[in-house]
């Protein structure tokens, strides 16, 4: 008897080691990713675009830092305006492109607008929290959800309350397979005003750039 339970417990645990792995959920396998991603500080271009319907409103590219405080270098245009732009820790600095006078001093969180640059994954966490669907069809996997301003503010308080104006906030991100957030998407309502759309687009991911001080010249 004695060898017959032994043998039965040999066939079970063969069974058990052949049988497929439980399925993930999307919002286990965002989760998983965000977990494993390496935390340690690097740069990436950045593209950042802002419209209404089809009409531009401001477009952003450059350099910046992510795992650690928003620095950086950007170029920012709109309608009236093309400014070279340099995010330190302590101070946004802003000139006019081209131009060699004296910059023009802002605190730093005059850098953020509506999106938490410095803070996606907690804002894709955020998302996961309020009901997101994650649509993994293709690759990255997308994450969306509807927030208020007062749910991103729970992330970044500046981002949310310079989104305080809106409804409510439309927010999709697509996270790739090693855990980097490479696009987010913002689609802000307002009870009156039209629509805006705010996408951002991160690549070309390199270790972290030296940002200091810009003197005129």
């Amino acid at each position: 008897m004695t060898l017959i339970l032994a043998v039965s417990g040999l066939m079970l645990s063969a069974c058990a080691s052949g049988s497929p792995a439980p399925t993930r959920s999307g919002r286990q396998v965002v989760r998983d990713r965000l977990a494993a991603v390496d935390d340690a500080p690097y740069s990436a271009a950045l593209r950042a675009v802002t419209q209404s319907g089809p009409g531009r409103l401001q477009l952003m590219v450059g350099r910046i830092n992510l795992n650690a405080p928003l620095t950086g270098r950007t170029t920012d245009k709109t309608e009236r305006y093309t400014e070279d732009v340099v995010i330190t820790r302590q101070k946004v600095y802003r000139r006019a492109s081209g131009t060699h006078g004296v910059w023009q001093e802002f605190p730093a969180s005059a850098a953020k607008g509506g999106i938490p640059v410095d803070r996606l994954p907690q804002y894709v966490h955020l998302m996961l929290g309020h009901s997101a669907s994650v649509h993994r069809g293709s690759e990255p996997v997308r994450v969306s959800a509807r927030l208020t301003p007062k749910d991103i503010e729970s992330v970044d308080r500046t981002a949310g309350r310079n989104l305080s104006p809106a409804t409510a906030i439309d927010a999709e991100a697509w996270i790739d397979e090693a855990g980097r957030i490479v696009r987010v998407r913002q689609e802000i309502h307002f009870a009156s005003d039209p629509d805006i759309q705010a996408t951002l687009t991160l690549t070309d991911f390199k270790s972290a750039i030296s940002v200091s001080t810009p003197v005129a010249r």
